[in-house]
């Protein structure tokens, strides 16, 4: 009788011991989707893109940048970010962003989260034609109307 609960504590033991060193390592494992691809150069137009941009107009209406506050699009070269701040107080009024493809130059931006004004588009896809010339990059809506003039953010 000594012996099985002896043996049952060392199986136990061995159980705790081998979940001990699975656990962290479960916890830790590499999203594949995070990686880029390794085959895949990134194009001229997609490393143009990286970077903090400012809302200036549209193509046509297109105003300086503000001394103050401002609305901001930020790339990474797989996420996007938008984000409008008041000047006058500081409190974020816009939030929202997702991830993003680029194709030649069809760029597609799908939300994953956003504020509670523009929630209702999470989960939606909005495709553009887009350029980048010096440090100013136009977005032009396909099926949708968000036509829009940045300049990179200095």
């Amino acid at each position: 009788m000594k012996k099985s609960a002896h043996t049952r504590s060392i199986i136990r033991a061995a159980v705790f011991g081998l979940l001990a060193l699975t656990i962290p390592m479960a916890c830790k494992r590499t999203n594949l989707d995070d990686k880029p691809a390794a085959a895949v150069e990134a194009s001229q137009l997609a490393k143009d893109m990286i970077g903090a941009w400012v809302h200036v107009g549209q193509p046509g209406s297109v105003r300086e940048v503000p001394a103050e506050g401002g609305r901001f699009k930020f790339r990474t070269g797989r996420h996007w970010n938008l984000t409008q701040a008041d000047p006058a107080t500081g409190l974020v009024i816009e939030q929202f962003g997702g991830t993003y493809t680029l194709n030649g130059n069809e760029y597609v931006e799908t939300q994953e989260y956003a504020d509670a004004t523009w929630l209702k588009d999470n989960g939606k896809s909005f495709k553009f034609t887009v350029k980048v010339q010096g440090d100013t990059m136009t977005q032009i809506g396909i099926g949708n109307p968000y036509t829009e003039v940045w300049k990179r953010a200095k």
